[in-house]
Order: C-alpha cells, then structure tokens, then sequence
C-alpha cells in the first residue's frame, strides 16, 4: 500500500472513530438529560405522616412539633442549624460506632431547646445541651475517619460530650468520642456500592449518612409486612427520613417510582432502592434485638432484589430542587 493510501486509511480510521465518540457522547447526553429532567406533571399518591431528622448517627430523632418547618437541602434535612446526622459517635480508633453493636444508643433523645441548642437525654443520665452555633466557629483538631468504605474528616465536639457517650455506652470515662460533619458541602465519595445506580449525583452523599441525605417509606409497606412477621414492626426501625401515608394503602408502590414531590417546593429523584442490615431487627423502645432476627428474616424471604446482596424496603431519593416541608404537605409522584 502506497504512502498516500495509507495516511487516506489512517484519515478515515480516526474520523470513524471521532464520528463514533461524538454519536456516544450525544447518547449518552440524551440518556443522562431523559433521567434527570424533572417532570412537568405530577400526580398525588398520599401525605407526609412524619419527618424523621436524626441529629446524631444511630440514635432516636428529633423530637418536633408537628407545625414545625423543616428545610430540604443538599446536606439533608435542617432546622435552626440542627442537621441530619451531622454528629456521630467514634472509638478511640477514629472508627464508626452505630447501633448495630451499641443498640442503646436508639434510646438517646434530642431535643431543640432553644435557637441552635440541642438537648441530649437517655436512660440513667442527666441532661447535657450543645451549642451548634459553636461547632462552625471551631477550628480544632479533625479526624479522617470512615463512614462503611468512605472516608470523611470529622471535627470533636468536646470532652465533655466525649464523656458523656462513654458512660453511656461502655459505662467508663473515656473510649468514645463525639464528632461532627465540618463542611458546608458533601465531600465524601459514594459509598462503593452505590456506584452503579445510574441516577446517583454526588451531591446526594449527605453528611454522616450511609448512602444518600433522604429516604422514604411507604406506611402501606410496613402494614403488609406486619401482617408476615410475628411481632408488629415500628417504621422508626427503618430510619427513614419521611413515613408517607398513601391515599390507596398500596403496599410497595414506590418500587416503581422515578420521582418524588413533597409540598410545593422540594422534589428528589428516586435513586436506589435501600438494602436492609441487621439494624432493623433492633426495637426502638426497647434497645433489644428481636430474637428471631425480625423483620430481617422475613424480608429476606421475599424482598430481595436481582443484583442485591439484602433485601429491599424503601427508596433512597437525590434532592433535586431544595424546599420547606411539614407534616401532612400532600406527597406527589410523576404523572406519566
């Protein structure tokens, strides 16, 4: 082959493959836009029963009036500088402590007690408040620590706090610690298994939360699975960020869900459905575990999903326009 023939080849061969690259990229753009433009119709499917915003990782939430205003945000659910799981508890070795293996800490309250101070109460324990407008101020000493396989910088809170969760937990002086979320922003990566669902957005990590900032459950879905399991199940064993009562009581509509509206404001994107952990088998009154492994063991009969390794119950949602929400705001799903 000729010189001249060949450079013609090679000429062809990378416009082909430009030609190719550009026709990907295009459908790729189409794929991503059909996926993350927000729908123009919506359609009522119920209410919001209850908004769940846990102050500090693994213990009981917020208590709320019912009235009460809560905003939506990048970071999570926010009242009066209070933020979803923007505190959490670590060991000496900087490692996550939640109550898959401390189950007490589901009986540790929180409560606004004034503009940005929050309240810690607990069985056998005297009251301790923080200053939350004091955590942005400070500029101490941080940690790098992990939440399961991401790493995240984590600010101490204070000794005293620190003291506080060691007599609490371990019933000693020291061996836990107090820290919280320093960023205005969220840094840490996806959590690895998350990856592969394709309507993930960095900006849906949250603060200290395991996966995503939201996550809704369907009243109707705890219905059904009490009427499987031996003993009643409480949905607060479930974590989610909104219980939503449906107009239909239809049990497990929201597998089929893309788009979630809450009010007039905020919207979210369905992003993955939330796998189950031993969690859910710790009763919230009582700091026990089940001792048949429920509902756990009964999820596992028929909740599980192709590709997922535990079984399914929830949504987690991306927030995609920020907003205010309260109790009983009409809950929408898109309208095909």
């Amino acid at each position: 082959m000729s010189s001249d023939s060949s450079k013609f080849v090679y000429t062809v061969a990378i416009g082909v493959g430009v030609t190719l690259a550009t026709g990907f990229s295009y459908w790729y753009y189409l794929q991503w836009k059909q996926r993350n433009t927000i729908p123009e119709k919506w359609r009522r499917i119920g209410t919001l029963e209850q908004i769940n915003l846990y102050p500090i990782k693994s213990c009981a939430p917020l208590k709320l009036n019912p009235n009460t205003e809560i905003t939506c945000d990048v970071l999570g659910l926010q009242i009066n500088g209070c933020r979803d799981r923007a505190l959490m508890v670590i060991n000496d070795s900087n490692e996550m402590i939640t109550a898959r293996a401390y189950p007490r800490m589901v009986l540790i309250d929180t409560k606004l007690v004034g503009p940005q101070r929050l309240a810690f109460t607990a069985p056998g324990m005297d009251t301790i408040e923080l200053d939350l407008s004091t955590l942005k101020k400070a500029e101490g000493e941080q940690v790098k620590m992990k939440v399961w396989d991401t790493s995240v910088n984590a600010g101490f809170v204070g000794g005293k706090y620190d003291k506080w969760m060691s007599k609490y937990l371990l019933q000693k002086e020291s061996g836990m610690r107090l820290v919280y979320y320093p960023s205005e922003n969220p840094v840490k990566a996806i959590r690895s298994r998350m990856l592969r669902e394709p309507y993930i957005l960095g900006a849906d990590r949250g603060t200290f939360t395991d996966a995503t900032s939201y996550m809704i459950i369907n009243l109707a879905s705890i219905a059904h699975l009490n009427t499987r399991t031996p003993r009643p199940v409480d949905p607060l064993q479930f974590r989610g960020s909104f219980h939503l009562k449906m107009d239909s009581d239809e049990p497990y509509a929201e597998d089929h869900w893309q788009w979630v509206k809450i009010g007039d404001q905020a919207i979210f994107r369905v992003v993955a459905p939330c796998t189950r952990c031993i969690f859910t088998n710790i009763n919230v009154l009582t700091a026990t575990r089940d001792p048949d492994s429920q509902p756990l063991s009964t999820l596992n009969k028929y909740r599980m999903f192709k590709d997922y390794a535990s079984p399914s119950f929830g949504i987690h949602l991306g927030l995609r326009i920020a907003g205010k929400i309260k109790k009983d705001a009409v809950i929408y799903v898109e309208d095909k």
